[in-house]
Order: structure tokens, then C-alpha cells, then sequence
């Protein structure tokens, strides 16, 4: 009895060490956890704070800082945005700016598909210094490419097109998909497309059927990246469109708002925040997948 009676308590003074363990992990937590990630987050945040309060203020707000706090806003107003969307061919850019992301973005993805199946699944010789070589392209810095690129857009006679920008962005778009959707490929067990063989079905069939389903989070993750690149893309959009109409966002706002040493800044922070939220809607809607596309696709 004396034994079970040890046993017994043994559990009790276990809990009650455990209520100060507890209590003495919180500090810890605090400071090894929340502060950092509570100061990750103001980093983060803090510019597009700053751009909203800067789109609602006026003018005397913004250049009176002894009358006036420079992080809140006292008087809003809706001048800049009214200046932006309505003295200015801003509605333009963002047609622009959405048309071209969206088209070069499912070029990229489509021409990526296909190379990245075929490097990682019908192991051709040298199938992976293939792969090295397409994403060794994506480390050739844009500055150096859109001189000979301008060249051939000349040539083709697409300059102050916005074709001309769709055409050329995969340059640096199929790269980084490719290499991306290789590493999401190899995560999918290759005996489903084995059995799918023998049952009789095509390479086509199989990408279709079988590994496109099973890869949904890696190429959202890629369209994702491929998008948001295309989005805030400036060296080519600022080479290849002259019209003041036809330019994208990224371009248009630093061109058309700076008048030689005049800063329109409530119009250019309306800009950059109005040009940030369509990023940041798509962005939502999808980061459920693109995370899951971190994690590798189906295991064995």
C-alpha cells in the first residue's frame, strides 16, 4: 500500500511543478517570440502606414511637421486621390499594369509546365544540367538583358506596345517557374505516373490528369511569384513604353507625378498604395496553397 500510495502522488507533484514552468516559459516566450515578430511586423507595415496617412493628407500637413504629427493625419482629405484617378490616366496604368501581369504570367506558367515536367519526369541525358542552365539564365541581371532584347522589340516593331513587355518578361519569368516547379515535381510520387502508364495513358494525359491536380500548390506559388514580378517590373516597362497612356504603374507613377523638382507625394503614396492592394487581394485568396506548396506535395 505505502508503494501505491508513492505512485499515486507522483502524478500530483508533477502538476504542481508544472504550474510554474509554465508561468516562467511565458517571459521567455515574450522575448524570444512575440517581441521579434511584434517588430518584424511593425518593419513590415510601417511603409504602407506611411503611405496610407501621406495619400489623406494635404499639403500643409504634409510639409508643416512643427504644427502638425507626421504619423497620423488631422484633416483628411480625398485631393490626391481625386488628382490621381481623375487628372491623371491612372485608371490606364492599372488596366495596363493587370493586363500585362496576367498574360505573361499564364505564358510563363504554360511554357514552364512543360519544361519542368519534361526535365524532372523523362529523364532525357543531361536533363539536369538542363535545369541548372535555365535557372543559371534567371541570375543574368535584367540591366544587361534589355539592351539586346530592345534591339529585337525595335526589330519587331512592338515598341510602345504592351506586347512588347508581355513578349519579354518570361525572359526572367520561365526561369525562375521552371526551377521552382522542378523542385515541386520531384515531391510527387513518380509510381502514380508509372501505374497511369501501363494502364495505357499519354504523357499528355498523365500532365493533365494526374500531375497538374497533384501540383496545384506549386503552381499557384509560382504564379504568385511570376505575378508579383510582372506587377512591380520597372527596367523593361520604362525601355520599351513611351506613351505617357500605355506605361504601367510602377513607371507612370515615378514619371508623371515628379514634375522636374515637384513632388506630388500625396499622389505618388495614392499611387503606390492603390497599385499595392490588387497584389495584396491576390496574394489572400491564394496563401492558403502557398504554403502548403512549402511542405512538398504528396508523400509516399
Amino acid at each position: 500500500m505505502t508503494e501505491a500510495a508513492t505512485a499515486a502522488a507522483a502524478p500530483t507533484t508533477f502538476v504542481e511543478r508544472s504550474g510554474p514552468l509554465e508561468w516562467a516559459s511565458l517571459p521567455r516566450r515574450v522575448v524570444t517570440v512575440y517581441l521579434p515578430l511584434a517588430c518584424f511586423v511593425v518593419v513590415l507595415l510601417f511603409p504602407f502606414y506611411w503611405m496610407a496617412i501621406t495619400t489623406f493628407k494635404s499639403n500643409e500637413e504634409l510639409y508643416d511637421y512643427k504644427n502638425f504629427n507626421p504619423f497620423w493625419v488631422s484633416s483628411p482629405t480625398l485631393a490626391n486621390i481625386n488628382k490621381l484617378l481623375f487628372q491623371t490616366d491612372y485608371p490606364s496604368w492599372l488596366v495596363t499594369t493587370m493586363t500585362v501581369a496576367v498574360v505573361a504570367t499564364a505564358l510563363s506558367l504554360f511554357a514552364s509546365v512543360l519544361a519542368a515536367y519534361a526535365i524532372q519526369r523523362l529523364r532525357f541525358k543531361g536533363s539536369q544540367w538542363v535545369g541548372l542552365a535555365i535557372y543559371l539564365a534567371y541570375l543574368v541581371p535584367p540591366s544587361i538583358l534589355f539592351i539586346p532584347l530592345a534591339t529585337m522589340v525595335f526589330q519587331l516593331g512592338l515598341f510602345d506596345s504592351p506586347l512588347a513587355l508581355i513578349l519579354t518578361y518570361p525572359t526572367f519569368l520561365v526561369p525562375f517557374c521552371t526551377w521552382l516547379l522542378i523542385g515541386y515535381f520531384k515531391s510527387i510520387p513518380y509510381e502514380l505516373e508509372e501505374c497511369a502508364l501501363i494502364d495505357g495513358a499519354t504523357r499528355l494525359q498523365i500532365l493533365w490528369r494526374i500531375t497538374l491536380p497533384l501540383a496545384v500548390p506549386g503552381l499557384i506559388s509560382a504564379g504568385i511569384f511570376a505575378f508579383t514580378l510582372s506587377w512591380n517590373e520597372f527596367i523593361y516597362a520604362l525601355a520599351f513604353i513611351q506613351s505617357a497612356e500605355k506605361k504601367t504603374v510602377p513607371v507612370a507613377v515615378l514619371t508623371q507625378l515628379v514634375e522636374g523638382d515637384v513632388y506630388h507625394w500625396g499622389s505618388l503614396m495614392a499611387g503606390a498604395l492603390l497599385g499595392s492592394i490588387p497584389v495584396a487581394i491576390f496574394y489572400s485568396f491564394f496563401v492558403e496553397y502557398y504554403v502548403s506548396s512549402l511542405t512538398g506535395a504528396v508523400k509516399e
